[in-house]
């Protein structure tokens, strides 16, 4: 799916472990030998004699180890080797997750306050220097997602590591998400902030992910969802845009251009919205095998496209040249 036919975006060792062979257990019943050295006692002989009679009456240390603890069975203790594994696996996971925790470095000259005061007043239930930390990310997000959109992306993270409960937070996280191609993890972000808050105005980049994730239908359901009735003209156009673009992944273009043809196309207006909806309608003609409309839209789209925010001059060209 074209970028224009999208909706917008205004190591520790294990504790307790004796060291070398001190305290561990006999393979066996056998005692440790160190250095080729036998270290038992001549039975009879010392304080140990009654002890070596019990173990010669089958009571005693046949089934102890050195420690005077019953022997492990099945050949004893594991190597060395499968002990460490799993504290490697265990600390690289825990490495990973501090970092997600950390996030990318925020520049110095980001504050925080150049967020929004909305923003800024969903943060004052947290401490002050977790919000200032929160705000930072946010506020380095916000400036790096359209040039740098995963960085943006591992920003979100961050702030969310640290509020996760704040809507404003998941918000700014399915946003970005969305701007890096996450769509899976967009759609669960924004469907939290969505639970957390009420607001609907996400559901044009939710139903777009869906598309994405291939899942037209779904898209279609949301964008049929009654708040899209009360929704400004950007947002609603933006809905439009998504809702043409899943009839056509169902390859109903004929319903396509009916959904786009039912928007406001001939707006006076040099909005963004206007602009996009007209591209999408251009872009859909020529999909549906109308050329000669096509270059019509294109170049009507081309006309009120001041800030060159589709290709539609190119698409124009290209289009007068294949048509001869």
């Amino acid at each position: 799916m074209a970028d224009q036919n999208r909706p917008g975006r205004e190591g520790r060792s294990q504790g307790g472990r004796p060291e070398g062979g001190q305290g561990r257990p006999t393979r066996g019943g056998r005692p440790d030998q160190r250095a080729g050295k036998d270290t038992r006692r001549e039975p009879g002989k010392g304080r140990d004699a009654g002890r070596d009679a019990d173990r010669d009456a089958g009571k005693g240390a046949a089934g102890r180890g050195a420690a005077g603890k019953p022997a492990r069975s099945g050949g004893g203790r594991p190597g060395r080797k499968d002990d460490w594994r799993r504290p490697q696996d265990d600390r690289r996971a825990r490495t990973e997750e501090q970092a997600r925790y950390d996030g990318p470095p925020i520049p110095e000259e980001i504050t925080g306050k150049e967020l929004d005061r909305s923003v800024t007043a969903q943060l004052k239930g947290l401490p002050e220097k977790l919000a200032a930390r929160v705000a930072r990310h946010l506020a380095a997000a916000g400036m790096l997602i359209d040039e740098d959109p995963k960085t943006a992306y591992q920003h979100t993270l961050a702030a969310r590591a640290r509020a996760a409960r704040l809507a404003v937070v998941r918000e700014a996280c399915g946003e970005a998400a969305y701007a890096a191609g996450e769509y899976a993890e967009a759609l669960s972000e924004l469907r939290a902030a969505k639970r957390m808050n009420g607001a609907t105005a996400y559901l044009p980049i939710m139903a777009d992910c869906e598309r994405a994730l291939g899942r037209p239908e779904r898209a279609l359901t949301l964008a049929k969802s009654p708040a899209v009735a009360n929704f400004a003209p950007e947002a609603k156009a933006e809905m439009t845009i998504v809702e043409a673009g899943a009839r056509r992944d169902l390859g109903e273009f004929d319903a396509a251009l009916r959904t786009l043809e039912h928007a406001p196309l001939n707006s006076k207006s040099r909005a963004s919205w206007v602009v996009r909806l007209r591209y999408a309608y251009a872009d859909t003609l020529l999909a549906a095998g109308r050329p000669e409309d096509a270059l019509e839209w294109f170049h009507r789209t081309e006309a009120i496209d001041g800030e060159e925010i589709t290709d539609a001059g190119a698409r124009a060209a290209d289009l007068e040249k294949s048509l001869g």
